[in-house]
C-alpha cells in the first residue's frame, strides 16, 4: 500500500487538509468551515471546540477518500491565537485570534518604550496587538479571573496537540509568532514574559518543526477514525508553510498569500531586521528563516464588499464570477479612484490599529462597479508596500508564487502583476499550507532530498501589462501618501467611535 502525507491547516476560516503521494500528486482533499464572532469593537474570538470538531470531520473524510488511514499527518495553523486553560487542561477562554485588536493601547505603549527595538529583534515578532504576548498583556490587566485561573496560555494548534497526545507542545515556528520566544536562544523570552506577567511553565514545551509522535490516544484516534500509531508531525505555522507549499523557498522568489488577511514572504538564512517597518521573522527549521510582513484586509474584504454595495450577504458561486467579471467592464485604475482597505486597522506596513478604511478621489461618473475594482487594487497596493520593504531590507524579488483564495480569480491576479510590475506564478491549486506542512514532514524524513523535488511541471505565470503598470505607478505614488496625512484623523475618528 502506498504511503500518503496529509498535511492538513488549521486555518481562520477553515480546516484544510490536502493528502498528497511521494510523486506530489493530490490523492484527496477536505474541508470544513466555522465562523469568526466579534462580541465587541475590536474582538475577535472563536470557539476552538468547534474548530476542534471541524478537524475531526476533516480527518474522517481524507480517511474515507483514501479508503484507509493516512500513513503521516503533519500540521499547519494560524499564528497569533491565544486560548487560556485551567488546571484541568479545559479552557477558559474563548480563542482569541490575530485578527483581535482589543490590546491595542498596551500595543501601542510598549512600542513606544524604550525596550522594544530590543523585544522585537529578540523575538522577531512585530509590536502590535494582534501578538500572544500582547493579548496576555491585556488579560491581566483587563481580565482577572480569567488570568488567575490560567495554567497555560496556549495557541489552536497546541488545543489540537493537547486533544491528541494529552500534551501542551508547541513548535519553534508557531512560538517564534508569539512575541514571547527568543529567536536566537530557542527559549522563552524573560523580558517578555515579564512584560506579560507569567513564568514559562504557563507556556508550552518547545519542539522542533519536525517533531514527530505516533501515540495519539485511544479516544481520539476512535473518533478521528485513525490508528493510535499514526504518526503525527508538529509542523510549523501556515506562513512559513505557504511559501514551502508555493515553492517559494530560493532566492529572488516570494510568497504572496491573499486569503482572510494577505501576507508577503521570503525565505532567508538569517533574520531581516527593520524596526521601522518591523518585518517579522519567524523560524520554519534549524537553517531558515521566514521573514516579511503581514496585512489585516484581504479576501476578508469581499464579503464587506458584496454585503455593503451588492446587498449580498451570502453570495453564490456564480455571484462571486458576476463580481469579478464586472472588474473587467473598469480599466486600470479606476478613472482616478483609489482605495486605502484599512477597513479592520492594518499590520504591514503601518502597524496601526487606529487606522480605517478610506475611498479617495471620488467622482459623479463612478459607480457600483469602479469601487469594487478599486477596493480589489487597494489590497494590492498595500501588498506591493510591504513587498517594497522587503527588497529594501535584502534583495530584488523577481517572482511573486502565489497562493490563497484571490488565486481562483484571473482579473484579481492579472492586477497583482500589473501592480507590482513581477511575474505571478501559481504553481498548484490546492492549500499552499496544507501541502507546506505534508512536504516539510517529508523532507525530515528522506522520502524527498528537497522540497522542489514534488514542484509540478505545469505552473500558472501571469505576466505584467507595461501600459497598465506605468500606469498603475502614478496611481501608487498618490496611495502611499494617503495614510499619514490622514492618520491623526483616523486616531480622533477611533477614539470617538470606541
Amino acid at each position: 500500500m502506498q504511503q500518503y502525507v496529509t498535511g492538513v491547516d488549521i486555518g481562520t476560516g477553515s480546516v484544510k487538509a490536502v493528502t498528497i503521494n511521494n510523486k506530489g500528486a493530490v490523492i484527496a482533499v477536505s474541508q470544513f468551515f466555522y465562523a469568526t464572532e466579534s462580541p465587541k469593537p475590536g474582538y475577535s474570538e472563536q470557539d476552538p471546540e468547534i474548530i476542534w470538531k471541524s478537524f475531526v470531520k476533516c480527518m474522517r473524510e481524507i480517511s474515507r477518500k483514501l479508503k484507509h488511514v493516512p500513513f503521516a499527518v503533519s500540521l499547519s495553523s494560524a499564528m497569533h491565537g491565544v486560548i487560556v486553560i485551567d488546571k484541568k487542561q479545559k479552557p477558559v477562554s474563548r480563542l482569541i485570534t490575530w485578527a483581535d485588536t482589543r490590546s491595542e493601547k498596551i500595543a501601542e505603549e510598549i512600542r513606544e518604550s524604550k525596550e522594544a527595538e530590543d523585544l522585537y529583534k529578540k523575538t522577531g515578532t512585530p509590536i502590535h496587538s494582534m501578538s500572544s504576548l500582547c493579548k496576555i498583556a491585556w488579560l491581566k490587566k483587563n481580565e482577572p479571573k480569567i488570568f488567575k485561573t490560567a495554567f497555560k496560555f496556549i495557541s489552536i494548534k497546541e488545543f489540537i496537540w493537547h486533544k491528541l497526545f494529552n500534551e501542551c507542545q508547541i513548535d519553534y515556528s508557531i512560538a517564534s509568532a508569539t512575541g514571547l520566544f527568543n529567536i536566537e536562544t530557542h527559549n522563552w523570552n524573560e523580558t517578555s514574559l515579564e512584560l506579560c506577567g507569567i513564568s514559562s511553565a504557563q507556556l508550552s514545551e518547545i519542539v522542533s518543526t519536525t517533531y514527530t509522535r505516533n501515540d495519539v490516544r485511544p479516544s481520539p484516534a476512535k473518533l478521528l477514525g485513525i490508528n493510535t500509531n499514526t504518526i503525527f508531525c508538529i509542523g510549523a505555522s501556515d506562513g512559513c508553510l505557504a511559501n514551502i507549499g508555493s515553492y517559494a523557498i530560493d532566492a529572488g522568489t516570494a510568497a504572496l498569500t491573499i486569503g482572510t488577511s494577505g501576507a508577503v514572504r521570503i525565505a532567508n538564512a538569517k533574520p531581516v531586521y527593520n524596526f521601522g517597518a518591523m518585518v517579522f521573522n519567524y523560524i520554519l527549521d534549524d537553517k531558515t528563516f521566514i521573514c516579511g510582513g503581514p496585512t489585516n484586509n484581504g479576501g476578508n474584504v469581499v464579503p464587506w464588499l458584496f454585503n455593503t454595495f451588492l446587498k449580498n450577504n451570502k453570495p453564490s458561486e456564480k455571484d462571486y464570477t458576476s463580481f469579478f467579471k464586472s472588474l473587467e467592464t473598469i480599466p486600470a485604475g479606476c478613472e482616478g479612484l483609489l482605495f486605502l482597505p484599512y477597513l479592520k486597522g492594518e499590520r504591514a506596513p503601518v502597524w496601526d490599529e487606529k487606522s480605517s478604511g478610506v475611498f479617495f478621489g471620488i467622482r459623479s461618473f463612478h459607480t457600483n462597479a469602479h469601487f469594487l475594482r478599486a477596493a480589489i487594487e487597494g489590497i494590492c497596493y498595500s501588498l506591493n508596500t510591504v513587498l517594497e520593504i522587503i527588497e529594501e531590507s535584502t534583495a530584488p524579488v523577481k517572482q511573486l508564487n502565489v497562493s490563497g483564495g484571490f488565486v481562483h480569480s484571473k482579473i484579481w491576479m492579472q492586477t497583482l502583476a500589473d501592480i507590482t510590475g513581477k511575474n505571478i506564478c501559481l504553481m498548484q491549486s490546492e492549500d499552499a499550507s496544507s501541502t507546506g506542512a505534508a512536504l516539510l514532514y517529508m523532507k525530515s524524513k528522506g522520502i524527498i532530498k528537497k522540497y522542489s523535488s514534488l514542484q509540478p511541471n505545469k505552473k500558472i505565470t501571469i505576466k505584467p501589462d507595461e501600459n497598465n503598470h506605468s500606469l498603475y505607478e502614478k496611481y501608487y505614488k498618490i496611495f502611499k501618501n494617503l495614510y499619514e496625512p490622514l492618520k491623526e484623523s483616523m486616531h480622533r475618528l477611533h477614539e470617538i467611535t470606541r
